[in-house]
């Protein structure tokens, strides 16, 4: 078989981080681990963009594999993976993961040996467009975070208490297995295959959450199993339905059947939805993403933009054209994503935290994915992967900049980061590249978010267009508060971030440069990865754009970054005194005298309006809301399966 055979590539980008992984878990010298973790970064990317150029356009391609070997192998993988949960439940004592656990072990023994069996998928793997925008994703957006972790970890370590024993071989192993499993959930046509994958990402959030072992850590990694075990389960009612009522396992199938007699597929929809919703943090299961920010920043990095919720999200505009005409699972979709969307913009204007802002972005964006997800047209579709691509490697980007800044001014504060265009000239230009990319024109972030309100306005989701206008309205406010702060330059000369590592700067210089890429080619990545799924999905759809406007929009962001990104100021430069109807006393530290004769501070503080938007006042809403939503569902999809059957 040939090296370039697609079966050949897909078989190596999920074994080989297997192999890395291993060898990682052994490598206890730094030379080794910094070659090992270079060369498969350097190795899966570059796979990953020949797999995704050589079978770019392709619509649904299917291959010719199955074996009761790897079918096998999945059912010990899952069941492993439930066991090691229900492990470290019984010892932590944590109730509610140990009960999870053994209904997760109990429900796959018993799925395995009595329904599953006896259904065989001749097409066990398979790749798409959405397949291979996917591919690029994980190959290169994941691979440049285990690089950028090299430096960060040996910067982590050596914050370390004295004597602290050095964990970072199991810390790297677990971020190849996670680039494994997320290859097996786009490329699993067998749905007992993509199971598998979807329960080793959430085994390892959980390990690498908890990675420092810390009370806090413990709590927040039990938090995430807990709820991600609970879309696990429902996965699993997904599958007994699929195996029991339907008699199959390929997902292809169950789309295509879904499509033609959607009130045969109500309740595995709903259920497989509610996987993908918990797997992508929405309300009510915002908090365990939230809660990841105690991990080392390469770990919210990953799960964050390439990998953890890429694939709730990926499930959902999978399941897309069938929510166009299943409406029980679409509303449930529509109403949790439009609601997490609004609610979390509203929550990041009340944080300080940089790391905390990410997050609730983050869980916004995620947000209007599945509102798009669940409207399932062909336009709201192509709007959610642009969206899927531009969130990905701009929130890469931002995660990595903050981490780094962390390390190096000692805070994630945005109040602290008023003196980083000085202190850190170019990460700062990195870290409003990376902003501007979220919220502003030209870049490809607002036209995903054009794509999407024209798709709401075609369906006539007038719910929507407002929770989409609100959000949005929030959406300016905090990215604009930060951009502001990053933007001034107050007069500090010292500079900070020639002592960055090597590692860090190729993997932020690798983000910037994905970045501009996306935004400036969005006319061909369209045309050749986003409309080919589109159009292979549905009859008609998606839009062109070959149009003028979006060339102006190309054209207009290499101006932006032309002007952004000269040559970054690294020496003292000319000091001018701090006037503020004053004198000044010391420009160092920023002090004058007012016309009072009193030393006074030169400082600026953003408004946080944290009485109107904190989290005690707005979050309980959306969980309230979203919880009673999801309920209803379900309920309702039961109620239609027993009026079936």
């Amino acid at each position: 078989m040939a090296i370039f055979e697609p079966l050949s590539m897909m078989g190596f980008l999920i074994v080989f981080p297997l192999v890395a992984a291993l060898v990682l878990a052994v490598a206890r010298n730094n030379m080794v681990r910094n070659v090992v973790v270079i060369a498969s970064a350097v190795i899966i990317g570059l796979v990953s963009v020949v797999f995704a150029m050589t079978n770019m356009g392709a619509p649904w391609v299917l291959q010719e594999f199955s074996s009761t070997i790897v079918d096998g192998v999945c059912t010990v993988v899952s069941i492993i993976v439930a066991a090691v949960i229900l492990a470290y439940g019984i010892r932590y004592k944590n109730v509610l993961a140990t009960l999870l656990a053994i209904v997760q072990v109990v429900g796959s023994l018993i799925f395995e040996f009595m329904f599953a069996h006896g259904i065989h998928v001749e097409y066990g793997l398979y790749f798409d467009s959405l397949s291979l925008l996917m591919t690029l994703i994980i190959g290169v957006v994941g691979s440049g975070i285990c690089v950028y972790a090299l430096g960060y970890m040996e910067d982590f370590q050596a914050h370390e208490p004295e004597g602290a024993k050095d964990r970072r071989p199991t810390f790297f192993a677990l971020m190849f297995i996670f680039l494994s499993a997320m290859y097996v959930i786009v490329f699993s046509n067998n749905l007992l295959w993509l199971f598998t994958g979807w329960e080793v990402t959430t085994l390892c959030s959980f390990l690498l959450i908890g990675y420092t072992k810390t009370d806090e850590a413990i709590n927040n990694a039990f938090r995430q199993i807990i709820m991600n075990l609970a879309g696990g389960i429902g996965f699993l009612v997904a599958l007994y339905v699929c195996a029991i009522n339907l008699g199959t396992l390929d997902f292809l199938e169950f789309l295509a059947l879904g499509v033609t007699a959607p009130t045969l597929v109500v309740l595995p929809v709903t259920a497989l939805a509610f996987a993908g919703i918990t797997k992508a943090a929405q309300m009510p299961f915002h908090t365990w993403l939230l809660g990841a920010m105690v991990a080392p920043t390469p770990t919210s990095a990953l799960l964050h933009s390439s990998t953890m919720v890429k694939a709730g999200v990926f499930m959902l505009v999978k399941l897309a054209p069938v929510l166009l005409v299943c409406p029980i699972p679409a509303t449930m979709v529509i109403l949790v994503g439009g609601i997490t969307f609004m609610l979390c913009s509203f929550l990041a204007i009340s944080q300080t935290n940089a790391k905390r802002v990410l997050a609730y972005s983050t869980i916004a964006n995620l947000g209007l994915i599945t509102a798009c997800a669940g409207v399932g047209t062909a336009e709201a579709v192509w709007a959610a992967c642009l969206l899927i691509l531009f969130h990905a490697v701009a929130k890469s980007l931002l995660f990595l900049c903050v981490g780094t800044a962390e390390h190096h001014i000692g805070s994630r504060n945005i109040e602290d980061m008023d003196l980083l265009f000085d202190r850190m000239p170019i990460l700062a230009r990195f870290m409003m590249l990376g902003i501007m990319c979220m919220f502003i024109a030209p870049f490809g972030m607002l036209l995903a978010k054009w794509a999407t309100l024209v798709s709401f306005t075609e369906t006539n989701q007038v719910a929507l267009i407002i929770i989409l206008g609100f959000g949005s309205a929030a959406t300016f406010m905090f990215w604009g508060k930060w951009l502001g702060k990053l933007a001034g330059i107050a007069g500090q000369p010292k500079n900070v971030e020639k002592s960055v590592h090597l590692s860090e700067w190729m993997s932020m210089l690798l983000m910037v440069l994905l970045v501009i890429i996306c935004c400036v080619a969005l006319g061909a990545i369209s045309q050749y990865m986003v409309e080919p799924y589109v159009h292979s999905v549905y009859t008609s759809g998606g839009r062109d754009l070959s149009s003028d406007n979006i060339m102006l929009s190309a054209l207009c962001t290499i101006l932006v970054i032309i002007a952004l990104f000269p040559l970054a100021r690294t020496g003292k430069g000319r000091q001018v005194p701090i006037y503020l109807a004053g004198v000044s006393r010391d420009n160092d530290s920023r002090l004058f005298q007012s016309s009072f004769s009193e030393p006074r501070e030169a400082t600026s503080r953003n408004w946080y309006m944290e009485n109107v938007f904190g989290e005690k006042r707005v979050a309980p809403i959306g969980v309230v809301v979203c919880s009673l939503i999801i309920i209803a569902a379900f309920a309702v999809a039961c109620v239609a399966l027993v009026g079936i059957l």
